[in-house]
């Protein structure tokens, strides 16, 4: 994207906040501050989501403030030729506005003098809630010295609003600048999952120690040889029985030849997250319980697939998934129907859920885990009642979120059996999860992950 497709995109989008914050209304929006790692070392910063979807401005220590009117704000790092030297080149307010498109553009050093001023006569102040730690303090410290002045005249606003939910709604359809930027991201995320699957049934052949984090670092390779700035989360990379833990993070044991080795990873290109999971046998060959359990898993997923699609809710993904996964579970003796009953009370009665417990997917965007609602703004107070998949509890009046085109999400059913009594041993520590990232079309909806295979033959054949 050029600097005048860039400048236009993030003006449009904050001239589209302005409009929602009404006359009166002013916003203000921080980015991440940087996190100490120990002593004088910090983490890599990463700036805030909302902060960079409206500036597009990576530099820490800034801030956004947006009127209603429609005039932007920023305060940033002022030029520095000392700390330049130490820490890089800073925009600088000076060359921010013709950079960004903000009207105005000044030190941070001066925010806390400027923002009061800012705030006067102002009928409603916008932020995010509970999203960055002493950001109320801070606010209700600009406001003191505006309502001092209300005895003479000054006006304070009087509504405090939460910022989230118009910026969610914002952020929930991805225009295609985004869009584009997430195939890119899934398409290196995807060679990042090819080469690490290949080098483990090459490293097996060749006799050699194989290690989880040795995975890791191929998808690491990847990810920056191919130009994304780092992993969009914590790459899990478990092998066996380790499969079986969702977030599984140590990252160091032994892969064997004959175990599967599960790989959720993916990057983050431009601010922009990719998510991929894929299961696969370290040595190349599926066992016959594998693939009885890898196949039924990817069933599920393709019915998900076809419930993806705009006009259907976001849970009908996760109901066609439950559906096939309950009759599997029958099928293979995982579930045993003299106990458990039909499919239908399977579902009913949650009986799937020590195999599968999570939902089978989540929006994708700037953050993995991405904001918007589940539920449809436009029907809450409608009369309806639903089941949670998770909980199990009702929910009144509060339908799922009807699905529209540029939605992004995940698709990503499993199965994770642990040994337990009544389970057969055959399947006992396998864990199997099949996750691609999907853009909801008019007539379904766009894989943009598929670029490793997904089918048990074509992964056999990439691992030879």
């Amino acid at each position: 994207m050029d600097a005048h497709t860039s400048h236009a995109l993030y003006t449009q989008r904050r001239a589209q906040l302005a409009a929602q914050l009404g006359p009166g209304g002013i916003a203000i929006v921080p980015t991440a501050p940087e996190q100490q790692r120990n002593r004088d070392s910090d983490f890599l910063f990463r700036h805030d989501s909302y902060f960079y979807y409206l500036t597009g401005f990576a530099e820490p220590n800034a801030w956004l403030v947006v009127t209603g009117e429609g005039e932007s704000t920023l305060f940033c790092n002022p030029k520095d030729a000392e700390r330049e030297v130490w820490d890089g080149i800073r925009l600088g307010p000076t060359a921010a506005p013709e950079a960004l498109g903000v009207q105005a553009a000044w030190s941070v050093a001066e925010l806390d003098q400027r923002l009061p001023k800012l705030l006067e006569n102002r009928g409603v102040v916008w932020y995010p809630f509970a999203t960055h730690k002493g950001l109320d303090a801070r606010i209700n410290g600009w406001l003191q010295p505006v309502r001092a002045r209300v005895r003479y005249g000054a006006l304070c606003p009087e509504q405090q609003r939460d910022l989230c939910g118009p910026l969610d709604e914002m952020r929930l359809i991805k225009d295609p600048h985004e869009q584009d930027t997430m195939r890119r991201a899934a398409q290196i995320s995807a060679r990042a999952h090819v080469r690490a699957m290949q080098r483990c049934a090459a490293m097996l052949r060749a006799g050699q120690d194989v290690r989880e984090y040795h995975l890791d670092a191929e998808l690491l390779h990847e990810f920056r040889q191919q130009g994304s700035q780092y992993p969009a989360y914590g790459s899990i990379v478990a092998a066996g029985a380790n499969a079986c833990v969702l977030h599984y993070r140590a990252d160091a044991a032994p892969i064997r030849s004959g175990e599967l080795v599960l790989i959720d990873a993916g990057c983050e290109l431009d601010g922009y997250a990719s998510d991929i999971t894929r299961t696969f046998p370290a040595n190349g060959r599926f066992t016959g319980p594998q693939r009885t359990l890898y196949d039924l898993v990817l069933a599920s997923q393709e019915a998900a697939v076809a419930a993806t699609k705009a006009g259907n809710r976001f849970t009908d993904p996760h109901e066609a998934t439950v559906a096939v996964l309950a009759q599997g579970l029958l099928d293979v003796g995982l579930l045993d129907k003299n106990k458990v009953g039909s499919a239908q009370d399977v579902i009913a009665n949650r009986s799937y859920f020590p195999f599968y417990m999570h939902r089978t997917g989540h929006w994708l965007g700037m953050d993995v885990h991405d904001c918007g609602s589940y539920v449809e703004p436009s029907e809450v107070g409608t009369v309806n009642e639903r089941k949670d998949p998770l909980s199990g509890e009702t929910i009144k009046d509060r339908p799922s979120r009807i699905l529209r085109p540029g939605m992004v999400l995940t698709i990503e059913p499993g199965l994770y059996v642990r040994p337990a009594e009544g389970v057969p041993e055959a399947f006992w520590n396998i864990g199997i999860r099949i996750e691609d990232d999907a853009i909801v079309t008019e007539t379904g909806c766009e894989l943009i992950s598929h670029g490793v295979p997904v089918n048990a033959d074509e992964i056999e054949a990439l691992m030879r």
